[in-house]
């Protein structure tokens, strides 16, 4: 096996690539890049490899890819940087924080021919690629309407612990923008692509101790967003903080539904026919727990329900075999926008906003200079809030309350 020399911008990510996944598909890491110094050296020592706080000098390593788990918001900039080095190059989510990212990022990939995988894991779930394997049998017919949930309730604590700084990513970014969990699932089930979208947003909520009153939290409380996709299907997705947390995909078709359980063993999928769809030896409802369709036991063993062994597995074998992955640019990117446009949408009070395809060019002139977004070091005027309710000040208790949790963690920003 080809080895493949990674370096990866992120401790937290870099750790468990290289304790869990690294090995199994072939990479080896040999450089981190974080600009938290201390836990940077630290992880460092710990794994024998290189440390960078400097991009560009990180970037001269002799390796042959990057992983990015930086800011969510920064991702396409490090990104275009990685693959003008010469370098492919794995992305977390998301693809792009503004359409001008979105469409800088697709025109380097093009014109580098360097492997660039969006690594969205949620897709390789067990219980989504069971279901990518029952409807592309076609088993329950033709995508007609589907759900996309990620709801995750932290405590203040938790919620704390992984956003030190006032202005980390984590305390501001709209409640549209982080959608590629529950969208992504469906695009990759069902083969389709999203070309229209409505937003709606459940507003701050200062009421709500734990969310907002001991956080510095400046945006809403969840979202839901309606996608047409390019078959005529639909598509509802909610994400945000809402209690009663979970993932769940549904996929209706028109001769049969299925999804993953809400209650109990959450892997469990479920499949539903109707009397008049099937015939007489098949059973109208089929619960079972699946194995994955492939490298099931090193799978178990990583993180986010074995997505992130296939992420990186995938990203391993497109540049042993110099071919685009599944999650290519085009996938990564219009799932990414999604969260931009629902946000617009939810402004114009819920309108209907359409979805470029970016794959074609004369699409992309029309964006490649449209930066609106809601990062609060970058305002202009006519750019939105991270809240539909306008400018939000973190209340002084919870700002206190935060900074507490992250003088203990060892963070010394503010």
């Amino acid at each position: 096996m080809q080895k493949i020399r990674v370096g990866v911008v992120g401790v937290g990510r870099g750790s468990g690539f290289a304790r869990t996944v690294g090995p199994y598909v072939g990479m080896e890491l040999v450089a981190l890049c974080d600009i938290w110094e201390e836990r940077l050296q630290n992880l460092g020592k710990e794994l024998s490899v290189a440390t960078y706080t400097d991009y560009d000098k990180f970037l001269e390593h002799d390796m042959d890819a990057v992983i990015l788990a930086n800011y969510f918001h920064q991702h396409a900039p490090f990104a275009i940087k990685a693959l003008q080095a010469d370098k492919h190059v794995m992305s977390e989510t998301s693809a792009c924080f503004t359409l001008a990212e979105g469409v800088a990022l697709i025109e380097t990939v093009e014109k580098t021919g360097k492997i660039y995988l969006f690594a969205e894991n949620y897709p390789y779930m067990l219980f989504n690629q069971e279901m990518r394997r029952l409807y592309q049998s076609g088993l329950i017919g033709e995508f007609k309407y589907g759900e996309g949930e990620y709801v995750h309730p932290m405590s203040a604590n938790s919620f704390n612990s992984i956003s030190p700084g006032v202005n980390h990513w984590r305390n501001w970014i709209p409640a549209t923008y982080y959608n590629t969990h529950s969208l992504a699932p469906v695009m990759y089930i069902t083969d389709t692509r999203p070309v229209k979208v409505n937003g709606f947003v459940i507003a701050y909520d200062p009421d709500d101790e734990i969310h907002f009153g001991k956080t510095a939290r400046r945006s809403d409380l969840a979202s839901a967003i309606m996608v047409r996709m390019d078959n005529g299907a639909m598509v509802k997705l909610l994400k945000g903080s809402l209690r009663g947390g979970g993932v769940w995909v549904r996929i209706h078709g028109n001769k049969g539904a299925m999804e993953n359980l809400r209650h109990g063993n959450r892997q469990m999928v479920c499949v539903r026919r109707e009397p008049f769809d099937k015939s007489e030896d098949e059973l109208a409802e089929q619960i079972y727990l699946p194995e994955f369709p492939e490298e099931h036991a090193k799978a178990l063993e990583a993180g986010h329900g074995g997505g992130d062994y296939f992420t990186s597995y995938h990203f391993a074998e497109a540049i042993r075999k110099n071919e685009p992955p599944y999650l290519d640019v085009y996938r990564g990117v219009a799932m990414s926008i999604v969260g931009i446009l629902a946000y617009r949408s939810t402004l114009q009070d819920g309108n209907t906003v359409e979805v470029p395809d970016f794959r074609k060019k004369e699409e992309r002139q029309k964006y490649a200079d449209d930066d609106w977004n809601p990062d609060p070091s970058r305002r202009k005027e006519g750019y939105p809030w991270p809240s539909i309710v306008g400018d939000i000040k973190p209340p002084e208790d919870g700002l206190a309350y935060a900074r507490k949790v992250w003088q203990e963690m060892g963070y010394k920003g503010e």
